[in-house]
């Protein structure tokens, strides 16, 4: 049996251990599920609604006491993790509201009546990354639940405590054993089994694009539906005729938010060159407000990272003292810390440019022109979010036609709602989550014909 140890990332401290998963407890799992689905989806539409709102309910009641789980065993300020519980509550009631509206069609044929029927799936695997534990967990697991299907979830070996609290919640508002199942372990035992089981119908991942290919390639064999929400390196294009003041004021939260680890995180920040200079004597002092310390207090912005290995991938990318325009602070001690920092003269073609790195860290780079900025916007191999800032309506519709992301933003950094779609381009992702098609993505679309001869 494997196991894994939690740790507390801003000190290190081990504050439990979780079991891992088998492949023969997948097994067994994935049976449990399936007798758990068929019992769920011949419910009546309206119950399995009343129960996902109860489940809602519940973790509105357990507000506090999720988000002090995400702070200890993921390292995300108070605030951020109180948001991050509630929006589990919020797409469950979401996702509630669309059990009852889930229709089929009546399409006018000659000789007859035809429809269809939005079947579930069966049983979806939902496999959540660490960095945003609590909501990514739903963003599968409740539109699949609403679709009638069943759940397994594999949360990431770092971040497990959210979810297995999760499905207690679960249990606990009525839902039947099993159809909510949380498999905590590690991606090449447990998340394998899962991906690999015939019995699993469609596969979510959120992750790295490069695990991402695997999963797909496993998938392939099966012809497994899949859903993937991989990597990304987004750009933040400043125009000159921009409010600058509000750009750099704005920057420092769309880089450093979870310690920029986040896939949407707006690392490249490409600014017009007659507002270069302007923007980063903005930038620093922005940069330098952003608050960093004990996520557990109400004051704090940033984090620390998620794991020493994690640090140590920032740290291959930028050493800390490796020269910085801008460099901010960060605590001492146990903890998983590496402070912000925006680099300049860096090639738009070098790989802290280019790659994710996955950290507190930004790129500024300068473009000429509106053409020279959707180039650079769309150098890297992802695209999955963006922000362009500019007073010109026509050129922020123009930019946003011609920059290939899934999620753009002007005159801001939003990029996920619970009510609107959310996915990339390129090596971003396939397929859409969230919004008010997600159920539709957990749905096999069933013909019928009835003779009327």
């Amino acid at each position: 049996m494997h196991e894994h140890h939690v740790l507390n990332p801003a000190t290190g401290e081990r504050i439990a251990t979780v079991a891992g998963t088998e492949p023969h407890e997948v097994d067994a799992a994935v049976r449990r599920a399936a007798c758990a689905q068929a019992r769920w989806a011949a419910l009546a539409p309206g119950d399995r609604a009343r129960l996902l709102r109860r489940f809602a309910g519940a973790v509105d009641a357990h507000l506090e006491e999720l988000a002090q789980i995400e702070v200890r065993e993921a390292g995300h300020p108070v605030g951020n993790a109180r948001w991050e519980a509630g929006n589990v509550r919020d797409l469950l009631e979401y996702a509630a509201g669309g059990v009852e509206r889930l229709c089929g069609r009546q399409i006018p044929v000659p000789g007859g009546v035809n429809l269809t029927f939005a079947e579930p799936l069966g049983v979806v695997a939902v496999i959540v990354p660490w960095n945003f534990p609590l909501p990514i967990a739903a963003w599968g697991a409740a539109p699949a639940l609403a679709a009638g299907n069943a759940v397994l979830l594999k949360p990431a070996e770092t971040t497990p405590l959210g979810a297995l609290r999760l499905a207690e919640l679960a249990l606990e508002s009525g839902l039947p054993d099993g159809l909510l199942q949380v498999l905590p372990g590690a991606g090449p035992v447990t998340g394998a089994a899962l991906v690999e089981h015939p019995g699993v119908a469609k596969v979510v991942f959120t992750g790295s694009t490069a695990v991402g290919r695997e999963v797909m390639a496993t998938c392939a064999a099966g012809l497994k539906r899949v859903t993937l929400e991989l990597g990304g390196k987004s750009p933040n294009l400043v125009f000159a005729d921009a409010d600058v003041e509000r750009a750099a004021a704005a920057a420092p939260a769309s880089f450093l938010d979870n310690t920029g680890q986040d896939c949407c995180a707006r690392t490249r920040i490409l600014v017009q060159r007659g507002v270069y200079e302007r923007f980063l004597e903005l930038l620093e002092p922005a940069v330098h407000a952003f608050t960093v310390g004990d996520p557990a207090d109400e004051a704090t912005l940033m984090g620390p990272l998620i794991s020493a290995r994690q640090r140590e991938r920032v740290r291959s990318y930028v050493p800390e003292d490796a020269p910085a325009a801008i460099r901010g602070r960060a605590p001492g001690g146990d903890g998983f810390w590496y402070p912000a920092t925006v680099l300049t003269g860096v090639p738009a073609d070098d790989p802290r440019a280019m790659e994710e790195i996955f950290g507190p860290v930004a790129v500024v780079l300068p473009f000429t022109d509106e053409e020279e900025a959707v180039r650079l916007a769309n150098a890297t191999p992802y695209g999955l979010a963006g922000s362009i800032w500019t007073r010109d309506g026509a050129r922020a519709l123009r930019v946003s036609r011609a920059v290939a992301a899934g999620n753009l933003s002007v005159n801001s950094h939003s990029s996920v709602r619970y009510w609107t779609p959310f996915g990339g381009f390129k090596h971003s992702g396939l397929g859409r989550e969230l919004g008010p098609d997600a159920l539709a993505a957990f749905t096999e679309t069933k013909n019928v014909f009835l003779s009327t001869e």
